[in-house]
């Protein structure tokens, strides 16, 4: 929920909201209900279009992304992924980023993503087209990514606000499948639930001769109209949800990293990081508290939803 209160939070600070003393705030049942004003509210409070510099997280992973949507750059000696593109606005950005960090977005031959939803995938059928880079998807996923969003259990319905330009997959991934670039092995894990084929990436790197594991949640977010019980949004999206969290428990990263930069104090810790370099991004602790929270607002919402009518919570 936190993205919620993000938003409702900053509609004043966005423009959206009229200029007033105590601006009225949309409630989720509101961004339920008008999934234009979501994208809205969302991509300008939470800043998804605005350029930011690009820096060196650790080892061969640099972030490539906007203000506040994490896309990243794992550079090798045979050619570069690059996961998530963000909105459609964002691929001249992206690109651009690359360059300022000294590499050739023509030598980024593979794009991955965690979630096939406009804010992470919008650019990607551009960026494929600019880089001639392959995509892999996890298998769930592939159609959504073909047919530009239309196959979204939520938001195909809502495809000429949410969609985002169809583009080709060239590999089919399957839950631990994995991706060597260089000396780079990324692990593709299946974590459902924010969508069908959602991916969590985690990947082994080096940095200045020590070893670090990097991971990339995605799939615990649970947005405004999703049905978790009651007449779920696909069936079984409880369980996905849980196995996801499980899975993602089991997980002993040094670093995460996100597709939402509040997610993970992406603007404090690269203040951090001009000081401290890459410790400023080892924060195993910080991913337990993550993964916590995220597991307490799904248990929140299940509750609210099986809740008797006009009762109140336990």
């Amino acid at each position: 929920m936190w993205l919620l209160a993000v938003i409702v939070g900053s509609a004043a600070a966005a423009g959206v909201a009229p200029a007033q003393e105590d601006p009225p705030k949309p409630s989720r049942q509101e961004l339920a209900a008008d999934t234009k004003l979501f994208l809205t509210l969302a991509s300008k409070a939470l800043k998804w279009e605005e350029p930011t510099d690009p820096v060196r997280i650790a080892g061969p992973v640099y972030f490539v992304g906007t203000k506040g949507l994490g896309s990243y750059l794992i550079a090798t000696a045979d050619g570069h992924v690059l996961l998530n593109t963000g909105m459609p606005s964002s691929a001249q950005m992206i690109a651009a980023s690359v360059k300022k960090l000294g590499f050739d977005p023509k030598d980024i031959k593979l794009l991955i993503a965690g979630h096939p939803h406009i804010d992470h995938v919008g650019a990607l059928a551009d960026l494929k087209e600019q880089t001639g880079a392959k995509v892999a998807i996890m298998r769930e996923d592939v159609q959504a990514i073909t047919d530009g969003g239309k196959d979204d259990f939520h938001y195909g319905g809502d495809w000429k606000v949410m969609g985002f330009r169809q583009c080709k997959v060239d590999r089919v991934l399957r839950d631990e499948d994995t991706i060597k670039m260089g000396d780079v092995v990324l692990t593709a894990y299946h974590t459902p639930g924010h969508t069908r084929g959602a991916t969590t990436w985690v990947a082994s790197i080096v940095d200045d001769g020590k070893p670090l594991v990097v991971a990339w949640p995605d799939g615990g977010g649970v947005n405004p109209g999703y049905r978790l019980v009651k007449n779920p949004s696909y069936p079984g999206i409880d369980r996905d949800y849980r196995r996801t969290f499980d899975r993602w428990e089991r997980l002993k990263p040094d670093v995460f990293l996100a597709p939402h930069t509040e997610a993970f104090g992406f603007a404090e810790k690269r203040k951090r990081a001009a000081r401290d370099g890459v410790a400023a991004w080892v924060d195993p602790e910080g991913y337990r508290r993550w993964v916590a929270t995220k597991k307490r607002e799904f248990e929140e919402l299940v509750e609210l939803e099986t809740a008797p009518a006009g009762g109140e919570r336990k």
